[in-house]
């Protein structure tokens, strides 16, 4: 009997081992490694070849259109109510077009924007948001080109990937709301959130450090400046806010901590690699375009395209990265299309990019 129970345990443990390995989401070999700092730090990312092959496979550039000819008519000239990209030639204006409803609107076409009966008016809603997103790109081209985005550039499919609406992007969240006597309190936490790794840090990060267009450089920093306290200090919750971005940001690039960060010594610049200057820029870049292109279009959009609290859909890390460190795979898209690099005068109002961080300034 006792003999019996034996092998009846040896059997249900390894059932449940079997069960454990083959239900939990573990990585299967072969692995793919990337180091990322020195050797010995384990500041690597591991993930199987499958994975890896499956997420640059769904995240592949379209082929770019054939150059036109630079030659002839302005675009300004033969068409009517051009505002951004009427110094472009007439061919080479039809080329952009074309391009964008390949990018943005694939199945709608021209009339997603546009009235057919009337190319040149304004009346949908779609044409002047399209019309504000092409200077929003042209100023990340430009004007961030050196501090984020380098060579590779952007263009509407890096956002777009054939949707007219961006698949990863944000609003305002109102957390729990109740009808009757009592209001919910739950301290801004502990309800599960998308842009946090549903974990049950504060949900509505985001809109603290990337929706305000002027922020505290010093908003996100959480460790001390100083040997000994000098003061209060920050309470636990700016930490788990904090953390809340990281985690925001980890799944938008699709890798952990130490892509950025050496974990021995979370805070030291001297000891990060260089996509954490890269990410500094970037949330500030983010900042930017949600401050002074999508904030402005709040009269713009209709009330269904707004959010529970009546904001606009504003970018995060992961409306261009769609979970890749590089989106698109690295690819130089803006090389196809240099007018799209080229900001016009009409986005010189937006926020210069920001200086060179200080070698002891976290993000």
């Amino acid at each position: 009997m006792k003999s019996l129970l034996i092998v009846a345990g040896v059997v249900v443990a390894a059932f449940l081992t079997i069960a454990q390995f083959g239900t939990a989401g573990w990585s299967f070999p072969p692995i793919a490694a990337q180091q990322h700092g020195f050797r010995g730090t384990g500041m690597d990312q591991i993930q199987t070849k499958r994975e890896a092959v499956a997420l640059k496979d769904a995240n592949k550039a379209p082929e770019p259109a054939e150059p036109a000819d630079a030659g002839g008519d302005k675009a300004g000239t033969t068409y009517q109510n051009v505002q951004v990209l009427k110094d472009l030639s007439t061919e080479q204006f039809n080329r952009v077009m074309t391009s964008m409803t390949e990018w943005v609107a694939p199945e709608q076409g021209c009339t997603y924007c546009h009235n057919t009966e009337n190319m040149a008016s304004d009346d949908l809603y779609q044409k002047k948001v399209a019309r504000r997103m092409l200077q929003m790109t042209q100023y990340i081209n430009s004007d961030w080109k050196e501090k984020h985005v380098n060579g590779s550039g952007v263009t509407c499919y890096t956002c777009h990937r054939g949707q007219p609406v961006p698949k990863n992007i944000w609003f305002e969240n109102p957390g729990l709301t109740a009808k009757g006597l009592t209001q919910p309190r739950n301290n801004g936490q502990n309800m599960a959130s998308a842009e946090v790794g549903l974990a049950s840090l504060p949900y509505d990060t985001l809109t603290e450090y990337l929706g305000k267009k002027d922020v505290n450089e010093n908003a996100i920093r959480v460790n001390a400046t100083t040997a000994l306290p000098e003061g209060k200090g920050k309470p636990i919750q700016e930490a788990e806010k904090t953390y809340g971005l990281m985690m925001h940001m980890s799944q938008s690039l699709g890798v952990n901590c130490t892509y950025c960060h050496n974990t021995r010594a979370i805070s030291q610049w001297s000891q990060s690699t260089p996509q954490r200057t890269t990410a500094w820029y970037g949330i500030r870049m983010v900042r930017a375009l949600n401050g002074d292109y999508l904030e402005p279009l709040k009269g713009t959009f209709p009330p269904n395209r707004l959010g529970p609290t009546g904001d606009v859909p504003k970018v995060g890390c992961g409306t261009c990265h769609n979970g890749q460190p590089k989106p698109l795979n690295g690819a130089h898209v803006i090389d196809a299309y240099p007018e799209l690099a080229k900001a016009t005068a009409s986005a010189a109002d937006a926020t210069p990019p920001a200086a060179s961080p200080p070698a002891d300034m976290p993000k």
